[in-house]
């Protein structure tokens, strides 16, 4: 355990010397965010007119924060690799670490990058004059050859088709899990996306959720995920120091999709899907509200929320941004606590 958290401090310290000139860049390269009541149609409610309105004053914030933790996760964890073996490491592994680790990464940066090219286009404007854009549902389509891609990596290279139920045993669901693993994987790509729209919201809850994964990782005795894990939770403290509110930088669609879709990945290495679900609550909550709405207005009209995801919601009803991060990191800490609970069942 020593060896982790000599890691998890040693990503903290980089990270917090690295984020205050990468915000200074990204002031620079003008990659902030823009003013997002331009896009408003006529058909908006009154409650998403006014998220907006209240919103304007994140206009000119740096949007980029996943890209520098990506980066350096990815960099830092090939640094430490070769050294952990010169030192005599003992890795233990239930997996091959040469392909655990290339589904780990394949993961963390191919979202990052489709995530990174969906930055790039809202913040320049080629989604409004259709240079290089692409529709939503063939960014939704990439999504799922991504995830597909990663499900059959996880099926045919490292063997995993299992579904352990607390209390009940381990399915193997065989070819099934090819198609389960999609799901959850875009499931919680999308989630996490949504989620991020309050300062220090889905960091935060994410923070919590790694730090759960991190003990049981560290209990299966997982080397190279439970090291991972520690780059990427160091990384993500340091990181959260500047994105609580009010924040002064984002992660932007690079981290949205690529942390959802890790997070997943990281279930699905240890097993424990039903796990996933319940100590991921909050992102499954949010992109819950988000289908129903959609499905709502879709088949009757009418929408069933005046906005969502739920985080929306709260504080178009008069909750402060603070209190709805706060009150959602607590929520998220008794899920962790119940879902570690339910993984040892």
């Amino acid at each position: 355990m020593a060896l982790y958290l000599g890691i998890l401090i040693f990503s903290f310290i980089v990270t917090s010397i690295s984020i205050i000139p990468f915000i200074d860049f990204l002031y620079r390269l003008r990659f902030t965010r823009r003013d997002e009541r331009l896009r408003i149609d006529s058909t908006a409610t009154k409650e998403f007119k006014k998220f907006h309105e209240e919103h304007s004053k994140k206009i000119g914030t740096p949007i980029g924060g996943g890209v520098l933790i990506i980066a350096l996760v990815t960099a830092l964890y090939w640094l430490i690799l070769p050294l952990m073996r010169r030192l005599g490491v003992y890795f233990t592994s239930v997996f091959p670490v040469k392909a655990e680790l290339n589904i780990i990464f394949f993961t963390f940066i191919s979202f990052g990058l489709l995530g990174l090219y969906d930055d790039i286009v809202k913040i320049f404007g080629f989604a409004q004059t259709g240079f290089f854009g692409l529709r939503v549902r063939h960014k939704f389509i990439i999504q799922v050859v991504l995830a597909f891609t990663i499900s059959l990596m996880l099926y045919f290279n490292l063997k995993i088709d299992i579904l352990n139920i607390p209390s009940f045993g381990v399915l193997h669901l065989k070819w099934f899990f090819v198609p389960l693993a999609t799901f959850i994987i875009v499931s919680f790509t999308n989630a996490f996306d949504f989620t991020d729209g309050l300062d220090g919201l889905s960091c935060g809850v994410l923070l919590i959720c790694l730090l759960a994964f991190w003990a049981l990782s560290v209990a299966s005795l997982d080397t190279p995920l439970s090291s991972f894990l520690a780059l990427w939770i160091g990384a993500l403290i340091a990181f959260l120091y500047f994105n609580v509110y009010p924040a002064r930088i984002w992660l932007g669609n690079a981290g949205g999709l690529a942390f959802g879709a890790t997070l997943a990945v990281v279930g699905l290495l240890l097993g424990k899907i039903i796990a996933l679900v319940v100590i991921g609550g909050i992102f499954v909550v949010e992109v819950t509200s988000s289908f129903l709405q959609i499905v709502s207005f879709k088949l009757t009209g009418k929408r069933l929320f005046p906005i969502a995801p739920v985080h929306h919601w709260l504080q178009a009803i008069g909750w402060p941004e603070p209190k709805i991060v706060m009150r959602a990191w607590l929520a998220a800490i008794m899920l962790a606590i119940f879902g570690l609970w339910l993984a040892q069942l």
